[in-house]
């Protein structure tokens, strides 16, 4: 959940360290710190608050030069936002300080026993219990820093990714992780650490990915490698293909609108190169390989979390519509604590923007246990989950910044998509000539999300006239169900307005009992099997006096009579849908959390990457 950055080398590391901290400020924003090493000693700095107020807070201090440094920025697990509380953590006699993303489960067993030795603690975190105890054992074994480190992690439990600095070393940075994401950028004799590659990108684009268990140590202008149990690996090197641009806002007021406006772009990208309708090609890479499988499995679970899970709703329609397979979509978080039934011949997609979703990764690892196959379905290449999966898609829609997701999910239902339709037509579940038409029609789509995205002054009009309701309501049916969940989703994110997405069906099953003149009801009511049910329950709405909200097919007239507001979508296949009709839902919520001057890109209590349970 929290940013970490390191860097050692010959340059200045403060201002690389500040910049690399606002680039991952979406990974947790309650308070920052820096750590610094150079002839006055080893200083840690941090405030309570954005990256920002750490700068305010440095500028005008002196002695702040340093080729070596470590910074995190902080998404509060133990103990609440403050200075205090605040990485980087001293361990008790200053000689080191560590940053840690993670959470130490058995740290009160560990706490009290350093008590009871004499330690005193600052803080209510996990993260100094850690370094102190990484303390206990270099002072009570005579060991070297780097061995004190790889006992401690035979220990800890939890997850974790740490980087330590040594007051006697000026030239070193130790780094461990489990669980929760580390990469190494390689420079000319230097080296920079994060918890993704959107702090490296500037300076290099060869990284080393960390794996569990795995202890980096950078030392003289090298980088060693070795597993917990003293084994020494080669590392190896990855070419990034991410470009700066792609991390900065490009003009626009908020990652979010600038993400939620290139979803045509990585729509399209998501199918280049796999999609060729003319010719009748689909080709997902990893896909291949484990057809056979696929097609023969007994059950398709889908596992995952938060806009993920949606996604995965969508899917079950597909898969079940195409395919004719029946199809689980569980929370990864709380799937392995119902002891699921798995076997070998289920077969398991996991669908995560990040790739370090912790409950999604354990998740994975449960059914792997069964004997299932599990395949991926990921944005961030090098991950964890791309790494613990048999096989996978990227969906290559490119870093997504803004912490409330919008540019991925469309990426997730568009692989999802074009694998359930390649795997009905591997059945024969899905005639060719039925094939060949949905494949032409899902080329389509980039330019039809184009179109709905000019509907944004529109939408603007209507969240000025309901910025300030309390509460919301989203309904649809068959495939527009889970584009009402991830409706509801993406304005209680971001503008805090309580709001609940339902089957249609589902409201006179109790929510119809909200509904009054102030309760807005968004309608996701486009011309499909279920249209004239839907229209149903628009009626049922407007006799009690809801505020009606519908999104419909462009053209329609019978819904325009009943709603208050409509906003028109380009047609398209029933089981394309879901990618268009939820960006008007998208800038529907965006809109009421800018006129509510919330903070859209980084909404309070969420972070982007859940790396803890």
């Amino acid at each position: 959940m929290c940013g970490i950055v390191a860097y050692v080398g010959q340059q200045e590391a403060l201002p690389i360290i500040i910049k690399g901290l606002k680039r991952l400020e979406y990974r947790g924003y309650d308070s920052a710190g820096v750590a610094l090493l150079n002839q006055e000693g080893l200083s840690i700095y941090k405030k309570k608050g954005k990256v920002s107020e750490l700068e305010n807070h440095l500028n005008g201090l002196s002695n702040l030069n340093s080729k070596i440094g470590i910074g995190h920025t902080r998404w509060a697990t133990h103990g609440e936002p403050n200075d205090v509380n605040a990485h980087p953590h001293y361990s008790s006699s200053e000689k080191f300080a560590m940053i840690h993303n993670g959470i130490i489960e058995n740290y009160d067993v560990l706490k009290r026993d350093l008590m009871n030795k004499g330690y005193v603690f600052h803080s209510e975190t996990d993260s100094e219990v850690f370094i102190k105890f990484i303390e206990d054992i270099y002072v009570n074994n005579y060991c070297s820093l780097e061995e004190a480190v790889r006992l401690a992690l035979h220990k800890v439990v939890g997850a974790y990714a740490i980087v330590i600095m040594n007051k006697e070393e000026p030239d070193t940075l130790i780094a461990a992780r489990k669980g929760s994401p580390l990469v190494i950028g390689v420079g000319d004799e230097e080296y920079f650490l994060a918890s993704d590659a959107t702090p490296i990108i500037e300076y290099t684009n060869q990284v080393v990915y960390l794996d569990d268990y795995e202890i980096a140590v950078i030392r003289n202008g090298k980088l060693q490698i070795k597993t917990i149990e003293n084994v020494e690996t080669n590392p190896y090197i990855n070419q990034l293909e991410m470009e700066l641009e792609a991390i900065e806002k490009g003009g626009y007021e908020h990652f979010m609108l600038k993400e939620i406006n290139e979803q045509p772009r990585s729509i399209a990208d998501c199918m280049r190169g796999r999609l060729d309708a003319k010719n009748g090609r689909l080709v997902l890479g990893g896909f291949r390989d484990y057809m056979n499988k696929f097609q023969n499995a007994d059950r398709i679970i889908i596992t995952a979390c938060g806009t993920s899970w949606h996604a995965g709703l969508v899917a079950e329609y597909l898969f079940e519509e195409f395919a004719r397979i029946p199809v689980e979509v569980e929370y990864a978080s709380e799937f392995r604590y119902r002891n699921p039934v798995v076997n070998e011949r289920d077969f398991i997609i996991a669908i995560s923007q990040s790739g370090e979703t912790a409950d999604t990764l354990a998740a994975i690892e449960l059914a792997k246990s069964k004997g299932a196959t599990i395949f991926g379905v990921c944005n961030v290449v090098g991950s964890s989950i791309p790494r613990a999966t048999h096989a996978g898609s990227y969906t290559h829609a490119g870093p997504e910044i803004g912490v409330a997701s919008t540019k991925a999910f469309t990426a997730q239902i568009s692989v999802l998509t074009m694998m359930a339709l390649k795997l009905g037509y591997q059945r024969g579940t899905l005639p060719e000539n039925r094939y060949m038409q949905l494949l032409s029609e899902l080329e389509t789509i980039p330019s039809k999300v184009e179109k709905a995205l000019q509907l944004n002054d529109k939408i603007k009009e209507i969240a000025a006239e309901f910025k300030d309701a309390r509460n919301f309501l989203y309904l649809g049916r068959g495939y527009n169900f889970p584009v009402a969940l991830e409706g509801a989703l993406k304005l209680k994110e971001i503008s805090y307005i309580h709001a609940e997405g339902y089957p249609a069906a589902e409201m006179k099953h109790g929510p119809i009992a909200l509904i009054d003149e102030e309760m807005p009801v968004v309608f996701i009511a486009t011309k499909d099997s279920s249209y004239e049910k839907v229209v149903s329950n628009i009626q049922e709405v407007k006799a009690r006096k809801g505020k009606i909200i519908a999104v419909v097919t462009e053209g329609d007239t019978t819904v325009r009579h009943m709603a208050d507001h409509v906003i028109e979508i380009p047609e398209t296949e029933e089981a394309f849908v879901p990618l268009v009709a939820v960006v008007p839902l998208q800038q529907l919520s965006y809109h009421i959390a800018v006129m509510r001057g919330c903070n859209v890109d980084q909404p309070r209590n969420l972070a982007k990457s859940v790396t803890v349970e």
